[in-house]
């Protein structure tokens, strides 16, 4: 689709993909749905969506995700950020993208792997909501429950990059919350968690369905 937002791009994208994957069993980063990756999945997602850059933060020792992101990286689609220590959890990975962030962005979209069925209009949505609130904090509702990506404007990025952060992003989330843009979504993508085998093979067979 084309870009549903301004042409001057006023958030960041960034994808944790450093992960372990521990409860999937294997990296989501290259799990295929639809003929495409995960990774490919969401990075397009932000993109099309509005996002630029797109910061994918990835474990280097992880040969098959360093393909795949040398293989997104090869068009200049995606900015490959390396995490030298990715067992500390996502939040380093954010940490790791902020300093990138151009300063002419007023934010940054945060979108993990485990949501591959969020959609470049999704996005589009919520930057769109984001520029027009002026909120810090701006998440996808869709029955009541929030889901992703979060977008995080920049006045709340010494918040997440603050070493003694316990809890990760999650926390600063929750601290800004009653002052939130929350967009509601009919379409339950933003919300649909694909962290398991099982999960991920119901997602499979809703999608061919």
């Amino acid at each position: 689709m084309d870009r549903a937002v301004a042409e001057v791009p006023s958030f960041a994208g960034v994808v944790p993909a450093s992960g372990a994957s521990r409860r999937m069993g294997r990296a989501k980063a290259t799990l295929p749905l639809q003929g495409r990756s995960f990774l490919e999945r969401v990075t397009t997602s932000l993109r099309d969506g509005g996002c630029d850059p797109v910061f994918v933060v990835f474990d280097p020792t992880d040969a098959t995700v360093a393909a795949e992101v040398a293989r997104l990286a090869a068009d200049g689609s995606i900015d490959p950020v390396e995490n030298p220590e990715p067992g500390e959890g996502p939040i380093t990975s954010l940490r790791l993208a902020l300093p990138r962030v151009p300063d002419d962005r007023d934010g940054v979209a945060w979108l993990p792997l485990d949501y591959p069925l969020v959609d470049a209009e999704a996005v589009a949505r919520l930057v769109e909501a984001a520029q027009r609130s002026n909120a810090d904090l701006t998440l996808p509702l869709h029955e009541g429950k929030r889901g992703h990506p979060a977008l995080f404007r920049r006045a709340l990025f010494d918040e997440l990059a603050d070493p003694s952060l316990e809890g990760g992003a999650r926390i600063v989330v929750h601290r800004h919350l009653e002052r939130a843009c929350l967009v509601p979504f009919e379409e339950s993508g933003v919300v649909i968690d694909v962290d398991t085998p099982e999960a991920y093979a119901a997602v499979r067979e809703e999608v061919t369905a």
